[in-house]
């Protein structure tokens, strides 16, 4: 972890470079290319073209467990308006051929730097630990379909199952800040594309026509319901018509309209019991009006929850704690109705689904955090400018540090300790200068999967990209050179970042040797060389408390008790079956029964 000083200056640079030249959803040549160039200069096996436009780096180094990083290198047609000196000011053609501004407004540009930053520092400390680390730079984040393209172009089957998944996001937290959450941290979202098909003609004489405008509007209005009138309210769910289209004159009724709805929920039986309502209500209301052909409605878009797993996520969170300290690491009492397609690569259809860990970094200047209105820090994080905002801007250095560091610190608290290398840890007096956090390997017979032909290398790097059926950028951008920014010189760290490092690198419990008591589990003896009775208290009680979730704020208002210890939840979120019914699906209620009085069937 001494490295990562030498290192951050030319991470920092990366972070710029990518930042000036951003690239829309599988579009992302140059910056596979910034990635795919660090891997291979840095002695990773390379493969480029992985879904499109993704990079995969393996590295090998003994036997152990198989770790895999993923970022993703997407950005957004948004107009950036931070005024920094190294803002965007790209154009691109979007999908549908209409030049858009590209920016970098929810942070991957800092997930890929930082990506690149812990391969080089992983493969610079080979000694130190044991396994294979498997480097993913994934395209098309932001269309939600990136990673199940590179599971489909034989992500795992070519490149080895992983044992964990680990991934972080930028968030609008206060720089520097780490947050986690067992169970589900994100919510599940689908887009729908909705169109109508009515009769067009003049506006002078609508009795002649079946005005499709009418149509939308009344599904737009009776759409707004769902959520209030037909979902529990112990459930959270989110339905909102973003996009609405029709006509192409005042006095011209047309014969079409075109909506694009989009829905986010925090498990599948509500994501599937508001589809059900779009289908119905878009066809009722059309059918309600008397349009003469059924409109189409179709799911282009969407991905489901992201649910960490409990005790992988209690590891991690832990090594995060011992290195970071408790000041610099929380746990969020609720999930985020955010989405993302991270959860794919967990594998959740499979038999045996892939253990993952998905975190976030805080972003958010603390000067801004202070001065954001607000007493609660749900309340400030609202008013702060967060992602996908054009004045999205992250502070650089802390948040670069803390990301580098958390990546880096969650692989190894994973890979394996029994590298046969000589390491410096076999020497009692010296300061240890591998992993702070060596973590579990593999108990039994690794999997078959998680091992890589050599010769399965299919494009090296060479600068040959598959060709895509996205239009390139209008501009060609500038070439990346790490060293011609300014950025990339020596520079100091922030002030008393380094001093805290320092002295969680000078902790008595890191200068411990490795235990080798043949009685306990390997993954309780990694755990036991790094962490002490404190530390080990911090692990248990996110095991045991923390692993179960609620998604209601009720459930949670304990935990943001500072006089209360939170005990278990109720009951698990959502745990009973689905509903096998719906009011609004039901027969019409019986007639008023004759044999009981008024006061009866009146109450």
């Amino acid at each position: 972890m001494r490295l990562l000083d030498e290192l951050f200056p030319l991470v920092e640079g990366v972070y710029v470079d990518l930042h000036k030249n951003p690239e829309l959803s599988h579009s992302e040549q140059r910056t596979a290319s910034v990635v795919a160039e660090w891997l291979n200069r840095t002695g990773y096996e390379v493969h480029k073209g992985v879904g499109g436009t993704g990079v995969v780096g393996i590295l090998r180094n003994g036997p152990g467990p198989t770790v895999m990083l993923r970022a993703d290198m997407d950005a957004l047609p948004l107009e950036e308006k931070t005024g920094l000196p190294y803002a965007s000011t790209a154009r691109a053609l979007d999908a549908d051929g209409a030049e858009v501004p590209v920016m970098h407004a929810c942070g991957h540009d800092a997930h890929t730097a930082c990506l690149v930053g812990v391969a080089d520092l992983l493969s610079e400390t080979r000694e130190e630990w044991a396994g294979t680390v498997m480097v993913v730079a994934q395209p098309g984040e932001e269309t939600l379909d990136g990673a199940q393209r590179m599971i489909d172009d034989g992500l795992f089957d070519r490149f080895g199952r992983p044992d964990v998944v680990l991934g972080q996001h930028l968030g609008p937290q206060p720089a520097g800040l780490i947050s986690h959450r067992a169970g589900i941290i994100l919510g599940s979202s689908s887009s729908y594309r909705v169109r109508i098909f009515g009769e067009g003609g003049h506006a002078s004489q609508p009795h002649t026509t079946v005005d499709p405008v009418l149509i939308a509007a009344n599904i737009v209005t009776r759409l707004q319901g769902v959520v209030s009138r037909e979902i529990s309210p112990s459930e959270m769910a989110v339905l909102t018509v973003g996009r609405i289209q029709a006509g192409t004159k005042a006095n011209i009724i047309p014969d079409e309209a075109y909506l694009e709805i989009n829905t986010r929920a925090l498990n599948d039986n509500v994501a599937a019991q508001l589809e059900q309502a779009i289908e119905r209500v878009v066809r009722a209301e059309a059918a309600a009006s008397g349009a003469g052909r059924e409109p189409q409605v179709e799911r282009f878009q969407g991905s489901g929850v992201t649910h960490n797993d409990p005790a992988s996520t209690a590891d991690v969170a832990a090594a995060h704690h011992a290195y970071f300290g408790d000041e610099y690491v929380i746990h969020l009492p609720d999930p985020s109705p955010s989405t993302e397609d991270f959860c794919r690569y967990g594998l959740p259809d499979d038999p045996q689904p892939i253990p993952y860990v998905f975190w976030f970094v805080g972003a958010t200047p603390h000067d801004v955090w202070e001065s954001a209105p607000g007493d609660t820090p749900y309340e400030k994080m609202g008013n702060v400018p967060s992602n996908h905002s054009p004045f999205f801007s992250p502070d650089r250095e802390p948040t670069l540090r803390a990301g580098l560091a958390a990546l880096t610190v969650a692989a190894l608290s994973y890979l394996g300790s029994d590298n046969p290398q000589p390491s410096a840890l076999d020497q009692a007096s010296a300061a240890p200068t591998g992993s702070a956090f060596p973590g579990p390997a593999p108990a039994g017979t690794a999997d078959p999967r998680g091992h890589t032909d050599p010769g399965a290398s299919f494009d090296g790097f060479d600068g040959s990209d598959r060709p895509l059926d996205t239009p390139p950028q209008t501009e060609a951008p500038a070439p990346f050179d790490p060293l011609s920014d300014p950025l990339t010189g020596p520079r100091p760290s922030e002030p008393g970042f380094s001093d805290r490092a320092n002295d969680a690198y000078d902790s008595a419990f890191l200068a411990s040797s490795w235990p080798e008591d043949p009685a306990k589990s390997t993954h309780d003896t990694d755990m036991d060389s790094v962490m002490g009775a404190q530390d080990q208290e911090i692990r248990d009680e996110w095991r045991s408390e923390k692993a179960e979730e609620s998604t209601l704020s009720a459930d949670m208002a304990s935990i943001l008790d500072e006089d209360e210890t939170p005990g278990p939840p109720a009951g698990p979120s959502y745990g009973g079956p689905p509903p096998t019914g719906s009011a609004h699906n039901a027969p019409p209620p019986p007639g008023p029964d004759d044999d009981l009085p008024d006061s009866q069937y009146r109450l």
